[in-house]
């Protein structure tokens, strides 16, 4: 008889696939030959991150509703579609426990899960919870948070475990060098149009400084070929320009500063790197969640925040050379920022995820 598992639902983003993926990989370590699968969307990205890492990946049929327009009739249409696959996979796999990590994908899949008995936990990286989550909220077991914040919306369901980042995050070393003042540039793992734009109208501001500032900047597939030559027109010749980055946490190691979106993960790796950064909350963001989990940074004087509203190009390129000017600053925010770790959150999360699935087990 085939081995029950665990079975994975969410993403349509980094943010929701990469604490999944760290989650997944110490489940394995913990349990040797236990099987696990991810349930996702047909979105590109999810297959792509997913694919080097040794876990099956499937995909079902569904897309988001919120925030898409005519788009949400053609989801909703959909949906039915979605819940057959869910209960088809379900019913093969007979999987011990569900997790959902977030994002449209894992509603269906989670919320016949828990209607089927099997137990269910979700992962809320963000302070305000997502609405697939709040929706799920009546239905699962156990919610494992990254913020004490969060646990009201939960009606003590939830725990406050950490929010799970890849292990090379936590054990990064610094690499401070006398040599040029290093800049990282991204906006999630989709790239973001908004800093795009914005970096590019700065870089004549910062072009004073382009001997002793190298910018690294992750853009997306949509800009890169005009930021790349937004950077050569301007005299940058060691700008690392690229859609995605596959090694993100070798290029925090080699960063001083970080200019970034407010994705609950990215702030998570912020905090486990111990890296400074200039937040750039995205103001489309589903109920503001990126500004809540930037706030609570700021807060604790871990981040210097900018919104979308206030974030002028010459308002950016001041902050940069401001920050570039003063280590000092710098070391401030990155002692904050040490204050704020809760190494090894990928390791309570899948022993909160076996002790579901044991105790379950005892109770068959």
């Amino acid at each position: 008889m085939k081995q029950r598992g665990v079975v994975i639902s969410g993403g349509g983003t980094g943010g929701h696939l990469f604490p999944a993926l760290a989650v997944a990989r110490r489940i394995r370590e913990l349990r040797p030959g236990l099987p696990i699968v991810f349930v996702g969307s047909r979105r590109r990205i999810e297959s792509g991150i997913l694919k080097d890492t040794g876990f099956e990946f499937v995909a079902i049929r569904i897309e988001g509703l919120l925030g898409r327009g005519w788009k949400s009739l053609r989801s909703l249409v959909q949906l039915p579609v979605s819940m057959v696959q869910a209960l088809v996979l379900l019913a093969r796999r007979r999987p011990r426990l569900v997790i959902g990590a977030g994002g449209y994908s894992s509603g269906p899949v989670v919320l016949l899960a828990a209607l089927l008995r099997i137990p269910t936990l979700i992962l809320e990286q963000n302070v305000r919870p997502g609405f697939t989550n709040r929706l799920l909220r009546p239905w699962v077991r156990k919610a494992a948070v990254a913020f004490e914040e969060s646990l009201p919306y939960f009606k003590g369901k939830a725990v406050v475990l950490g929010n799970p980042v890849r292990a090379e995050f936590e054990n990064l070393s610094a690499a401070r060098t006398d040599g040029p003042f290093t800049l990282l540039i991204f906006g999630g793992s989709q790239g973001s149009a908004f800093l795009n734009e914005t970096v590019a109208a700065a870089l004549p501001l910062l072009a004073a400084r382009k001997d002793s500032l190298r910018i690294i900047h992750q853009t997306g597939d949509g800009d890169l070929a005009r930021i790349r030559e937004r950077y050569q027109e301007l005299g940058f010749k060691d700008a690392g320009v690229a859609p995605f980055f596959t090694d993100m946490p070798e290029r925090f190691r080699r960063a001083d500063l970080i200019v970034s979106r407010a994705g609950a993960t990215t702030c998570a790796e912020l905090i486990a790197a111990g890296r400074a950064a200039v937040l750039v909350p995205f103001a489309g963001a589903a109920e503001g969640h990126q500004l809540g989990n930037a706030r609570a940074l700021e807060k604790a004087g871990a981040a210097v925040v900018l919104e979308e509203k206030n974030c002028t190009a010459a308002v950016l390129a001041e902050t940069i050379l401001g920050l570039a000017a003063d280590r000092g600053a710098i070391a401030a925010v990155e002692s904050k920022l040490a204050a704020l770790r809760r190494p090894g959150a990928a390791d309570r999360i899948a022993r909160l995820c076996l002790d579901l699935m044991d105790r379950t087990d005892g109770e068959d």
